[in-house]
């Protein structure tokens, strides 16, 4: 079954709790984008301004709003992501992913996390670790891991850090591409989801639809989940 993800990018704590809230009961996960307005131009939670939450979190005085209700996946668009992870993994994510374009060493970053976290199987709760790449960026950046993450994450808009962008239907082929390669590689799609491009993401093979502004923008964000994986499971099925 094809997994719908709603996309969180917020400015601030006070957002995140807002949108989270909304969310709980809906879905067993959310992706929290975060930007430190170096990697990309844009700034999100918790960078900028210092977070007292983030801070508590870290010291485990406290947890992330709602999480005893959903599990949360880290897009971490920053600068030197390897100084980052330990801090979003102590707040409890399930999955972290890191951009290709954003480390000279993604081997080092992918050595060192399943050295201090193992891998993550049914057995374990260990976070999972995926690779994303921008829509600009071959296939064969990423081909030297594919097979040692937990899942590629294909940018779906031309620029990453920003919501409601018009799909690059370039993505398409690299995601075909990929999935004629590695046929059992778990892949997701980043920006640029709504219900027009749900299907033929699926068809070129996506397993994971993450999907911001489509879901957020609407009053009733459960219909339009609902209505992503009647569409995801139809082009499955045709």
């Amino acid at each position: 079954m094809t997994e719908i993800i709603p996309a969180v990018l917020v400015k601030d704590y006070a957002s995140l709790s807002e949108t989270l809230s909304r969310l709980a009961g809906i879905t067993s996960l959310a992706q929290i984008d975060i930007c430190d307005g170096k990697f990309v131009p844009s700034s999100t939670w918790p960078f900028g301004k210092e977070d007292v939450h983030f801070k508590a979190m870290l010291e485990e005085k406290e947890g992330m709003p709602n999480w005893e209700e959903m599990d949360f996946e880290f897009d971490l668009m920053i600068e030197n992501p390897e100084e980052k992870i330990d801090d979003f993994v102590q707040i409890g994510a399930a999955r972290i992913v890191v951009h290709i374009e954003s480390t000279k060493d993604f081997g080092s970053i992918l050595k060192k996390f399943d050295e201090k976290y193992g891998r993550s199987s049914e057995f374990s709760v260990a976070p999972e670790l995926g690779i994303a790449l921008n829509v600009s960026t071959p296939n064969e950046a990423i081909e030297p891991f594919v097979d040692s993450v937990d899942f590629v994450q294909f940018m779906g808009i031309r620029k990453v850090g920003y919501q409601g962008q018009s799909f690059d239907e370039r993505v398409l082929e690299k995601i075909s591409t990929l999935r004629n390669s590695h046929p059992d590689v778990i892949i997701s799609v980043d920006g640029g989801v709504n219900l027009t491009t749900a299907q033929a993401l699926v068809k070129a093979g996506a397993d994971r639809l993450i999907a911001g502004s489509v879901i957020l923008n609407s009053e009733n964000p459960a219909e339009i989940i609902r209505e992503l994986k009647k569409l995801a499971h139809d082009a499955k099925n045709v």
